[in-house]
């Protein structure tokens, strides 16, 4: 009987660089209003999550079913895009945190799809 080598997602780059961004959008979400609590607040921290935990559950699979939690991940990437966007648009976030939280998302996107592109 062979047994498949698993990923060990704590050590992965992309899994860690993608905790990372959920953690801050986290941060800058304690001071969005409270009437976006259940609008973009909610949105921005359900896909910013997403990202790490498909990771981290896709790991555990083969490596074409790795890939299929690694290409929801990076959609999750490009919705969280588009919602700082529009955090930045409302006012919520401003230039400088929508810059750098853009630049970890694209450095994110860069690493899932040569991840991706390693497993194919």
């Amino acid at each position: 009987m062979s047994f498949r080598k698993r990923h060990n997602y704590k050590n992965l780059k992309i899994w860690q660089l993608g905790l990372e961004i959920a953690n801050n959008i986290s941060d800058i979400l304690e001071t969005f209003p409270k009437h976006e609590k259940y609008n973009l607040s909610s949105q921005l921290s359900k896909c910013s999550i997403s990202m790490p935990s498909n990771i981290a559950e896709g790991s555990a699979r083969t490596d074409k079913s790795f890939s299929h939690f690694i290409d929801m991940s990076l959609g999750s990437s490009f919705e969280l895009g588009t919602q700082l966007l529009v955090a930045h648009h409302g006012k919520y976030i401003d230039e400088t945190t929508l810059k750098n939280l853009e630049n970890k998302n694209e450095e994110f996107q860069r690493m899932t799809i040569g991840s991706q592109n390693g497993l194919n």
